[in-house]
């Protein structure tokens, strides 16, 4: 069994991306062969990257930084849950991927971004270049919600549709086949 950690990015305290998250993980605790984790930015609330070596030593000074590296770590691939702020990723998104390197480098990613008329496009695009960094292994299947204040209903649950159920299911089934195949990989 792989686990899979989803990620929730926005820290806004009127946040949508809690809504969207929750969607995410009522698909996700369905796949039988994945154990769900959450780590949520806003409780994980690290401050700016403040570690005095470099993410690749993996030699971390601070608790926050042990229990984040241990959170991220221990999943087997992501699902990173983002808001589009100012075409790109939210500060605490980058400062989170930042403060790690081991922890996400080789692991499959998926992307689930909001936002208005673009769905976060432009925060799926930016936020790729960084995952790359870590030779993460995207999937193809990004689910991009657009219009995502228009989804919200007034007990803040996200509503979705046909064609988004199908896109994050065929992002799940792209990360589940990933997970597979590395886990059938021989150990090194």
């Amino acid at each position: 069994m792989s686990t899979l950690l989803v990620i929730v990015a926005s820290v806004r305290p009127t946040r949508v991306g809690g809504a969207v998250a929750d969607w995410v993980l009522g698909h996700a605790r369905s796949r039988a062969s994945l154990t769900i984790e959450v780590a949520d930015l806003r409780e994980l609330d690290l401050p700016i990257m403040n570690e005095p070596n470099h993410p690749r030593l993996h030699d971390y000074q601070f608790e926050h930084t042990k229990r984040w590296s241990e959170t991220a770590g221990a999943a087997d691939g992501f699902v990173i849950v983002t808001p589009e702020y100012n075409h790109s990723i939210s500060g605490a998104l980058k400062n989170a991927l930042d403060y790690l390197y081991h922890e996400w480098h080789g692991k499959p990613v998926g992307i689930v971004s909001y936002g208005g008329l673009s769905g976060g496009t432009r925060a799926t695009v930016a936020l790729q270049v960084v995952l790359s960094n870590f030779a993460m292994l995207g999937v193809t299947s990004n689910v991009e919600i657009p219009w995502v204040a228009q989804r919200i209903a007034e007990d803040e649950t996200f509503t979705s549709d046909e064609r988004l159920d199908r896109a994050l299911e065929a992002q799940l089934d792209e990360l589940e086949e990933l997970l597979t195949r590395l886990g059938d990989r021989p150990a090194s």
